[in-house]
């Protein structure tokens, strides 16, 4: 290892690779330090039984040839290393609810989303074009978003204090259309006082226009980020936990690992959540009004996520999501749940193996909790770097809420519990612990349309030479996140510049 590099970048989720790879085409010397066994942050896999799970990339959007995401790693030169399978074009997501055996399901491309929405909602098409209109009306806001140089999005200050219920709420009567329409709220961890229509319109806008899955995980993209990364002369490197930022003259010379390594770079990202970052350097480093903004951020709310493995050939796969609530008139407010009532809503996603498409091997169930629920092992940290039991009560209560899942979802599949072979979780801790976000929130601070700016994070620090990147900065999401590795590294390259580099090559290998 190297003691010296131009960049130095901490943590290696998304944000972080897509950073390292920019600058490396351009021709700095980067090192990317990861504290986990496993590079990747929220694309990582893991494996159970023999099946592999993700713990955070459920399914993508704008991949088919021409959208966004597809010319970002078009840049990133990673589509070809990528094995997908391309979602049910006629109901890629489904909204169903309690007491309602319809389901309401979410198509790819407008026209044909219109379609499908229209026969279960045939009055409604005033509403149903409204809506469409807005949500493509407010991603043109966003420049970055559709790979095009233009003022920057913030200056529209009307944009941001739109909420997504009221807007929805303002377009139609009919309570179960308002429902479907916000039915994957999940997705961004929508809540009806607070979060804004731009929020609801770019996570959900790139699934509409495409979607697809991850045969055998979204690690494989991680694997090919690092592939060019290091074809590029990158270097990474895993269980190389940072602990601790040098300053010198207010500016960062070099952080230490917990395995006793000294690295000195010019200039540093970090990729971990900004509130962590300022602990780690330490908040005399900073004006008092900036790490009281920072940590006055609230995070989005945390999962607990059930993993179940199956018989083979017992349940058959299924190529679309479930966003499943058991109240359509509160699909606004399932984060406020009781005890009694928990879960109130969920998401059901499935893996893909290669050349097994008639019958799954696994489910996950996504749903929200708080980070409360788990304070009495907050102490407690475990990964597979670093082992360590959390005790008997913790795996008590992870049974017991899978119980409790499970018991829900046998409302939708009534012979689900014979076709599980296994059951395994996680909870905030587990996301806190692997990902490195604060309370292990699911995506980064939460988006406020009665205090827009409140949340905004710049990639540029207070000291000169640190910056941020990944989901905490804008938006999450694989997409999100992608956009803003290179929001960060347009502060360091030149934001017309490195846009420009990014529309010569694609634009290039389109004509090709």
């Amino acid at each position: 290892m190297s003691e010296k590099y131009d960049v130095v970048i901490i943590g290696s989720g998304l944000g972080g690779l897509v950073s390292a790879i920019i600058l490396a085409r351009e021709g700095y010397s980067v090192c990317v330090l990861e504290k986990n066994q496993q590079f990747g942050g929220n694309l990582q896999t893991f494996v159970r039984d023999k099946t592999i799970f993700d713990t955070g990339v459920h399914y993508i959007g704008g991949l088919s040839e021409g959208q966004n995401l597809y010319r970002y790693f078009k840049y990133l030169d990673i589509l070809d290393d990528i094995t997908l399978k391309k979602m049910d074009e006629d109901g890629f997501d489904r909204i169903t609810f309690d007491n309602d055996p319809k389901e309401y399901r979410h198509a790819q491309g407008y026209d044909n989303f219109k379609r499908i929405l229209l026969e279960e909602f045939p009055d409604e098409e005033k509403a149903i074009d409204a809506y469409c209109q807005k949500m493509l009306d407010t991603c043109s806001f966003f420049p970055l978003y559709g790979l095009k140089l233009g003022k920057p999005y913030y200056e529209n200050t009307a944009l941001f204090e739109v909420k997504a219920k009221e807007f929805i709420d303002s377009i139609t009567e009919n309570e179960k259309l308002r429902a479907v329409l916000g039915g994957s709220n999940l997705l961004y961890a929508g809540e009806g006082e607070r979060t804004p229509f731009y929020m609801h319109a770019l996570s959900v806008n790139s699934y509409i226009e495409s979607s697809y899955r991850c045969i055998n995980g979204g690690s494989q993209i991680t694997k090919a980020l690092l592939a060019r990364f290091r074809e590029k002369g990158g270097k990474a490197y895993k269980r190389h936990e940072v602990t601790k930022f040098e300053t010198e003259n207010g500016v960062v010379t070099a952080v230490q690992t917990a395995n006793g390594k000294t690295i000195y770079g010019d200039i540093f990202i970090s990729n971990v959540d900004p509130k962590m970052t300022l602990d780690m350097i330490g908040q005399n480093h900073f004006r008092k009004s900036y790490t009281s903004r920072i940590e006055n951020i609230e995070s989005t709310v945390a999962a607990f996520s059930l993993y179940l493995v199956l018989k083979p050939n017992c349940f058959k796969y299924m190529n679309h999501n479930y966003y499943h609530f058991k109240d359509y008139k509160s699909i606004w407010d399932v984060h406020n749940y009781t005890q009694e009532s928990w879960p109130e809503a969920y998401m059901i996603s499935m893996g893909i193996k290669k050349d097994k498409e008639e019958y799954g091997d696994n489910i996950t169930v996504m749903t929200y909790m708080h980070f409360d629920e788990v304070k009495p092992w907050a102490n407690t940290f475990n990964t597979a770097a670093q082992k360590n039991d959390r005790g008997q009560t913790y795996e008590e209560f992870k049974a017991y809420k899978s119980e409790i899942i499970i018991k829900e979802l046998e409302k939708k599949f009534p012979n689900l519990r014979d076709c599980i072979e296994a059951v395994y979780s996680s909870t905030p801790l587990s996301y806190r612990d692997y990902i490195g976000c604060n309370k292990g929130s699911m995506y980064g601070y939460v988006k406020d349309a009665n205090n827009p700016l409140k949340s905004f994070v710049s990639p540029r620090t207070k000291i000169k030479n640190l910056y941020f990147t990944g989901q905490s900065l804008n938006m999450h999401g694989i997409l999100g996140v992608t956009i803003s590795g290179v929001v960060t590294c347009s502060e360091i390259l030149g934001g017309e510049y490195l846009l420009n580099k990014i529309l010569e090559t694609t634009e290039k290998e389109e004509i090709t």
